[in-house]
């Protein structure tokens, strides 16, 4: 039977690629998912899972240069100041390293006693001793057994039918059951590669370890269900987790956990569908590393819950320190745009974003000050920014960052924050000019102190064509305000005065006499931290407009200057 062409929009132009993709089989070819009565897409997540971080196991078997002793203690201690409760602390069959670890945190007492290590093992009775030789003296643990279940690895890798995948599950399980009598470890169970095994397989494996190690409310046991290689978008893994979350017998004696990876890009949305659906635990890393693509992120998965409202159960409150000592363990980079943590989250270039970071700032600076309420405390809706950038330790001044990109709001930004210079609105366009043209020029970014300097000598000008060698002001019974200047044009001086109703218009008027047809069109002052003022004037110079700045100590002579600047640009 011939397929049915696909019938293009006229719209779309796009041609079919060369590419073999009918090599691979959609998710519905590979697995059955028993979707009825969803009830996830209408949940909400209004409390924060059980995040279990997995850096120091499965993160760590994923790097080129796994973690010593030290890196791993590193991590481990900040694992536990960031308040993570329950932590998979490595897989001591696999190597001394990771044995020697687990006996270091064991030795050097260096478990708190809110903190529950996991210990990572498969179901293989010497490396299931192994495991319980390396916790030996723990006052509390978890050991997790795991074993592929799919079809594929059955067939493929492991050479067994699910019989006998089943036998091996339990005598894993038993033999552990009698090695932890008389102690406080729990277990955990991982059908690994779950997302592309049957699910009525899933529930005979893990209904017979609940019933097994006879879980109970106050002893619970956990099913933990990777996906392991993700293979469908992540509503079809909310499916399976719902499936597995409403047909598990014992359910209250059991914790279900999900370990979501990366393959597709999607490892955060399927963790957090997976929440929706009904698990309790996700396990995953810090930043992300893991095989392949990775693991789950937990710091954008908890972050993302921060910016909802919802208390994570975590603090990033400093997340460069969290970054830079995962940086130094893992020795791998965290990339400048990586969510809530990267250099760059926070900053933008863009002229719109910028000018509407710009607003938002300000208009929360205000709101929070009408209603009493520091700035740190009040309720957060600044454009572009969905958490305020303090929350995670950073300061504002990377928010606005100015390229050949960039638009009049974020020169005036980051004037007004770093030096003190808040431009006039009707200026802004006017440096916004200057600036886009120094950032052609140059091609890259340009600084705060190199905006100002720029500021500087594009606007205010001290020794230009027209100076005034000497000048004073007065004002008469009537209110009208006299000037009195000598003014030196080039090689003439002379000596002027104007009147006028303030002393701008009659500095204004002088001018006239002086033969330089000028008009203030617009001028704005304000007065500076160290109580300087900053003055600003927009001129008609012989028919043409200019902008000029001064800074001076008094308001008065800071518009003369500020007048004086914008003359001096339009005779040049």
């Amino acid at each position: 039977m011939t397929a049915t062409p696909y019938a293009r929009p006229l719209w779309n132009p796009q041609q079919p690629s060369p590419m073999p993709h009918h090599r691979y089989l959609p998710f519905d070819q590979r697995v059955h998912v028993p979707a009825t009565d969803r009830r996830w897409p209408s949940a909400r997540i209004e409390r924060a899972p059980l995040w279990v971080p997995v850096d120091l196991r499965d993160g760590n078997q994923a790097l080129a240069e796994p973690m010593d002793t030290t890196r791993k203690r590193r991590f481990f201690d900040l694992l536990v100041a960031t308040g993570f409760k329950e932590i998979e602390v490595g897989y001591p069959s696999a190597s001394r390293a990771d044995f020697d670890f687990v006996r270091h945190l064991v030795t050097g007492d260096a478990v708190p006693d809110d903190v529950t290590p996991v210990v990572f093992t498969p179901a293989r009775r010497d490396l299931i001793d192994r495991t319980f030789e390396s916790i030996e003296g723990l006052p509390r643990a978890v050991v997790h057994l795991y074993i592929a279940t799919s079809p594929v690895w059955r067939d493929v890798v492991l050479g067994r039918d699910r019989g006998e995948v089943w036998r091996t599950v339990r005598e894993a399980a038993e033999h552990m059951a009698r090695r932890a009598e008389g102690t406080s470890v729990r277990f955990q169970f991982s059908p690994e590669t779950y997302n592309l095994t049957e699910p009525d397989f899933v529930l005979e494996l893990c209904d017979g370890l609940t019933e097994l190690w006879d879980a109970s409310p106050d002893r619970p046991v956990t099913h933990n269900l990777p996906a392991t290689v993700e293979i469908a978008t992540p509503n079809v893994y909310a499916d399976q987790i719902e499936y597995v979350h409403r047909h598990l017998s014992r359910r209250d004696s059991v914790i279900l956990s999900v370990h979501p990876h990366n393959d597709r890009g999607t490892g955060v949305a399927c963790a957090e569908l997976a929440v929706l659906a009904g698990a309790q635990r996700v396990e995953g890393c810090l930043f992300g590393n893991g095989e392949r693509t990775g693991n789950v992120d937990l710091v954008t998965l908890a972050l993302n819950l921060y910016a909802q409202g919802v208390d994570p159960m975590v603090d990033f409150g400093d997340i460069d320190a969290v970054r830079e000592t995962v940086e130094h363990c893992n020795r791998l980079p965290v990339h400048p745009r990586h969510p809530y943590a990267g250099d760059l989250v926070h900053t933008a270039f863009s002229g719109t974003h910028q000018d509407a970071i710009s607003k938002g700032l300000a208009h929360h600076a205000r709101s929070a000050a009408e209603s009493g309420v520091p700035e740190e405390e009040a309720p957060w809706a600044v454009p572009y920014l969905p958490i305020d950038p303090a929350d995670v330790g950073r300061s504002y001044e990377a928010i606005i960052r100015v390229n050949s990109q960039s638009g009049k709001g974020g020169a005036a930004y980051l004037l007004r924050t770093h030096h003190g210079v808040d431009l006039p609105e009707r200026m802004r366009p006017d440096f916004s000019r200057v600036v886009q043209r120094a950032t052609d020029d140059t091609g890259r970014e340009i600084t705060a102190k190199e905006l100002y300097d720029l500021f500087l000598s594009t606007y205010v000008v001290e020794d230009g064509e027209v100076a005034l060698d000497a000048w004073s002001v007065h004002r008469d019974a009537c209110g009208a305000h006299r000037f009195v200047c000598t003014l030196r044009t080039g090689d003439r001086t002379g000596d002027y005065e104007g009147t006028g109703p303030g002393p701008v218009s009659a500095f204004v008027d002088a001018l006239t006499g002086a033969g330089h047809s000028v008009t203030v069109l617009d001028h704005a002052e304000h007065t500076t931290p160290d109580g300087e003022t900053t003055a600003y004037a927009e001129c008609r110079v012989d028919g043409t407009g200019h902008w000029g700045a001064a800074r001076a100590t008094s308001a008065v002579a800071a518009s003369v200057q500020a007048v004086l600047s914008a003359v001096n640009r339009g005779v040049r």
